[in-house]
């Protein structure tokens, strides 16, 4: 007789205060002859999933399609999704990629306690034709976004990121797939290889030899793009980043930035170090474009994005193809922890413990971390989230978003104004349907007044007194008659990020825009 037990995230009322939950997006396979546990039966039926006017269909309940599900743990995970990288044939060595699992698991072993994982469908081969793979990207990259049909008042139409209209306490999402979907079809790995020569002789045996990796997967190359396939990556990773800035501006998108494919690029294709990080660094600007340069206060979402780099090389990662696994896991399971430990406004990069990563062996390609500051890996970690050996080990050296302005670009910083709007929007719920006048004025600046006060307590805030650190404004100085004819109420939250340079302005916009925010500075 045999003891099995089943853990699942209870379902429960979300807690806007929290920093460090990850809303993981993907493709990953239902564990086949896996029942559906009852708690997460319990938790899809408490959010209205299973009964009610925007139920799924009993067979997607089951399959957890296209449903959001909070974890609490790899292994809660690890039970209900088929997530491994594995070859399809052991002919051709070509491989299902398991990104998903990969970045839920890396999330996990860094010190995230919370994930939402939104199951969108199967995995694809993951070396198909060139052909193949273009014909089915739109499709995989739609499926991660809101459809056609996305209305942000009914569930019923929700797929992809599009759920996050209903997850008020996730604050980063994760699309660990979107560089396999716009990869650029590699010459498929040269599995023929020879066994070396070696003498006959005596060998003691041994009880205690390494388990030999997949050498299939080994030799599978990792996802890589070229113009092309960046060029889909960015138009994929702004649609989601306009979809945060309209609906969401309290969720951060944290992403891998995807390695090259160095035939199609013209990068080293021995990936030198130095010749390949200055072309990269060209590449990121000129190239690809996905760091625009210039004043950013027309896109202020750019304050809402991290991009890690490069590949890492994990004690885990012999599961992957080459070895490598996407660094978003990594970075979010920082930040979840940081968050945790030492509050979401602190730098979860340099010499801190919480930065280092022992498990790491390698990169692709490797990042030299040294004194100048106009080195090409220096450069990129001003707007890029640079993971780089040191003596110590493998550690984050940067925390930045891919802001252009100083002010909007620590990462930290972000970090602390997207917890301020989940927060303080919780707290403003009630006054919704409160007559617009002077007394809920009122109420609304003492409420949001205990709120600030509670994170320059914190330290998150500079200023030797609350007076220095913060001011909430809501009356008529704020607001015009055409706003409140029109329902509109105005908070502007002023705050000082405690490592910001400048003071920021934080515009809550309730009434019938509820839930919209925009920041100035």
């Amino acid at each position: 007789m045999s003891l099995v037990f089943e853990y699942a995230a209870p379902p429960g009322v979300p807690d806007p205060d929290r920093a460090d939950v990850a809303c993981c997006v993907g493709f990953v396979a239902r564990r086949p002859g896996v029942p559906l546990p009852e708690p997460l039966r319990n938790q899809l039926a408490a959010a209205g999933w299973v009964n009610g006017i925007w139920a799924r269909p009993p067979q997607e309940i089951e399959d957890l399609l296209n449903l959001p599900v909070a974890l609490d743990s790899w292994d809660q995970f690890d039970q209900v999704f088929d997530w491994a990288a594995r070859p399809v044939d052991a002919d051709s060595g070509r491989a299902c990629a398991g990104h998903l699992g990969a970045a839920v698991r890396a999330f996990f072993a860094r010190g995230g306690r919370r994930a939402i994982v939104i199951r969108v469908g199967d995995p694809w081969p993951y070396r198909e034709t060139a052909a193949a793979r273009a014909a089915a990207r739109a499709g995989r990259l739609a499926a991660l976004l809101p459809g056609e049909r996305f209305d942000p008042g009914d569930p019923a139409t929700w797929q992809g990121i599009g759920h996050l209209c209903g997850l008020d306490e996730a604050s980063m999402l994760l699309l660990p797939d979107l560089a396999d979907a716009c990869a650029t079809e590699a010459p498929e790995a040269d599995l023929a290889t020879t066994p070396p020569q070696t003498p006959e002789g005596f060998a003691e045996c041994s009880a205690d030899e390494p388990v030999a990796q997949d050498s299939n997967l080994a030799a599978t190359p990792a996802p890589r793009l070229d113009i092309t396939g960046y060029a889909s990556w960015k138009q994929a990773q702004q649609n989601a980043r306009a979809f945060l800035d309209r609906r969401r501006r309290d969720v951060l998108l944290v992403a891998s930035l995807p390695l090259p494919h160095v035939e199609a690029s013209g990068l080293d294709s021995g990936m030198n170090r130095v010749h390949a990080q200055v072309n990269m660094l060209a590449w990121l600007q000129s190239v690809v474009g996905v760091l625009d340069d210039g004043d950013d206060r027309d896109r202020p979402a750019q304050a809402l994005v991290q991009l890690a780099w490069p590949w890492l090389a994990t004690r885990d990662a012999g599961d992957l193809p080459q070895g490598l696994e996407p660094p978003e896991g990594s970075l979010a399971g920082l930040i979840a922890a940081g968050a945790l430990q030492r509050g979401c406004h602190r730098s979860v990069a340099g010499d801190n413990s919480l930065a280092r990563l022992r498990d790491v062996s390698g990169g692709e390609p490797t990042p030299a971390w040294g004194l100048d500051a106009s080195s090409p890996d220096a450069l990129l970690a001003q707007r890029v989230c640079v993971f780089a050996p040191q003596p110590e080990g493998w550690a984050l050296q940067s925390d930045v978003t891919t802001a252009a302005r100083g002010a909007c670009r620590f990462g930290g910083a972000s970090r602390l104004l997207a917890s301020l709007s989940r927060t303080c929007r919780a707290a403003g719920a009630n006054a919704l349907f409160e007559p617009n006048g002077e007394a809920t004025w009122a109420r609304l600046r003492q409420i949001l007044g205990h709120v600030l006060m509670r994170y320059w307590k914190a330290g998150a805030f500079s200023g030797a007194s609350p007076s220095q650190a913060f001011e909430v404004r809501c009356d008529r100085a704020i607001m015009s008659q055409n706003d409140l004819d029109n329902g509109r109420l105005i908070v502007i939250l002023d705050v000082w990020p405690a490592q910001s340079i400048e003071r920021i302005s934080v515009v809550l916009n309730l009434g019938n825009t509820a839930g919209s925010l925009r920041e100035a500075a």
